[in-house]
């Protein structure tokens, strides 16, 4: 059967709508992982791309769209109950810029928010700080990207302009190659929080996040002990 999207956002958006939408990344293949997918591994018993999306959903963000790609229907039983779309990128291996894209085209609201779906400690208030930065960026700027110790984080915002941009360009044009064209209107946001610096690329990132005294993320149980399919 042909993979289906689905639109489970609550009924009311209009084309136009100035509000600040959220796009979650979540297509890749996982291959440093062993080719499971990263954003399933569980905090609490509870996959780390629910808790993303929870985590937009509760900061007040009520438009979420998440972009699928590799193990589209194993993530989308992960996200069932909740009010996000779900949308799919066809050739993943075409990179995150198209992944991005797709995701863009998808959301109703004007500006943007992007977020990565294996980000395990990223919090209600951390998306409320962000959004903060954002509204007080300085003049001038567009995008606002979180730093972390000189370490550029996730999620980040940008504007309807930026938006429009990026979609005006050729495929390969992602936030990255955004950034470096117009590195005038980036807003690099200096904050001391680590949740918007860790991800978990690897085994070893699982491990290190334990070591440092962060939470033991965890495979549910059909993933344990192999690959996804």
């Amino acid at each position: 059967m042909e993979w289906q999207a689905v639109d489970d956002r609550p009924n009311g958006f209009a084309r136009g709508s100035r509000a600040i939408g959220a796009v979650v990344l979540a297509a890749g293949a996982a291959s440093r992982m062993g080719h499971r997918p990263k954003c399933l591994l569980e905090l609490d018993g509870e996959p780390l791309v629910r808790r993303q999306c929870r985590a937009l959903l509760d900061a007040g963000l009520h438009e979420v769209v998440v972009v699928l790609g590799y193990y589209a229907d194993r993530i989308a039983r992960a996200l069932e109950g909740l009010p996000v779309a779900r949308v799919r990128n066809p050739q993943p291996d075409a990179g995150q810029a198209a992944s991005l894209r797709l995701g863009l085209r998808a959301l109703v609201s004007e500006g943007v928010l992007v977020a990565l779906a294996d980000q395990p400690l990223i919090t209600p208030q951390d998306i409320h700080d962000l959004l903060a930065a954002y509204r007080d960026r300085p003049t001038g700027t567009q995008l606002v990207q979180p730093y972390t110790a000189g370490r550029p984080g996730n999620p980040v915002v940008f504007s309807a302009e930026v938006r429009r941009q990026m979609l005006a360009h050729g495929a390969a044009q992602g936030g990255r190659q955004w950034q470096a064209a117009h590195p005038e209107a980036v807003h690099r946001w200096p904050t001391a929080n680590p949740h918007y610096a860790t991800d978990v690329d690897s085994p070893a990132d699982i491990e290190a996040l334990a070591l440092a005294g962060g939470p033991r993320l965890r495979w549910p149980a059909d993933l344990v002990d192999g690959v996804c399919n």
